[in-house]
């Protein structure tokens, strides 16, 4: 059924494939955008502006769901206190500021699909697996997220189906963590990182589009829910798949103090860390991946020409 659907972070690489692929199925879409509205080409829109807490609440009345994707990017740069500010509050704060005036709206949202991440389980023992299940983890992310999926409780508490999608390292050949590592994998220099031992939890960009449409129409399908492939790798065992799908040698390892120097905090809690998370919810509801092992997700999406699914 065709619904009605607000979408903030409309802009970024997986809101402009997310409104693409609901598009694609007969959705109407309205982006929630900052500044000034776009002109009529760019279809219906919303205003506003999280930093000072506005919003056009009127605008938002009678649309059938919502997807909450707007946050700063945690890897745009070194995190320096004034920079970890600014990651938490862009979550924080516009999702308490989405959330509450979703709750007093007139004709509420039956849904709505909060962004989150996996970093809310902390780095974790390579041994262990981690579901929906699992308790948060240690650490300035897990932290963050533990916030970040607070401050939707006003829209919950006034009766809106909240999905908390924890999602893992997407993979896209146009933007993300992917994108910034082919550059030196395309060119010979590419290894693993550190021990190479830290899992990654990842999934492709189409996987991730299918699963947040996924979730907009199961009813029962609230709280969280990761969006991670079945088919978790080491850091190692990524490297050198990325390497022969390039048909490029994968053997210049970035040394854990070097990541360090490069990049302070954001080494450990992004690149020197990991934890092997299980997508237990979309499971059990029925949600089946296009992509569970990672050599052929990895040419599936740097193929030449990858063609958009309905």
């Amino acid at each position: 059924m065709a619904m009605h659907v607000a979408i903030t972070g409309s802009s970024g690489f997986i809101g402009s494939a997310l409104v693409a692929r609901l598009q694609a199925k007969g959705h109407v879409v309205t982006r929630v955008v900052r500044g000034s509205a776009p002109g009529e080409a760019d279809g219906p829109c919303v205003v506003w502006d999280p930093a000072n807490g506005q919003i056009d609440a009127a605008a938002l009345e009678g649309h059938d769901a919502v997807i909450h994707l707007a946050a700063a990017n945690v890897a745009e740069r070194r995190w320096t206190a004034a920079f970890k500010r600014v990651l938490r509050d862009s979550r924080v704060q516009g999702t308490a500021l989405l959330c509450e005036t979703l709750a007093r709206l007139t004709s509420k949202p039956k849904v709505l699909l909060s962004a989150s991440a996996i970093g809310y389980y902390g780095s974790q023992s390579v041994d262990e697996a981690f579901d929906e299940s699992s308790p948060a983890g240690e650490g300035f992310l897990a932290d963050v997220c533990a916030e970040w999926e607070q401050a939707t409780t006003p829209a919950a508490t006034a009766g809106v189906r909240v999905a908390l999608m924890r999602i893992g390292f997407v993979l896209a050949a146009n933007g993300g963590g992917l994108a910034k590592m082919l550059p030196a994998f395309r060119a010979g220099a590419g290894g693993r990182i550190g021990s190479g031992r830290q899992m990654v939890s990842w999934v492709t960009l189409d996987d991730l589009c299918d699963a947040f449409c996924h979730a907009l129409a199961t009813e029962t399908l609230a709280g969280p829910v990761n969006i991670t492939a079945p088919g978790a790798v080491s850091n190692a065992e990524f490297a050198t798949t990325l390497g022969r799908v390039l048909r490029r040698p994968a053997s210049v390892p970035l040394p854990a103090f070097a990541a360090r120097l490069l990049l302070g905090e954001l080494a450990d809690a992004v690149l020197l860390s990991g934890a092997v998370v299980r997508p237990t919810r979309l499971q059990r509801t029925g949600y089946t991946f296009q992509h569970t092992e990672l050599e052929p997700a990895l040419r599936a999406v740097l193929s030449p020409s990858p063609v958009p699914q309905a």
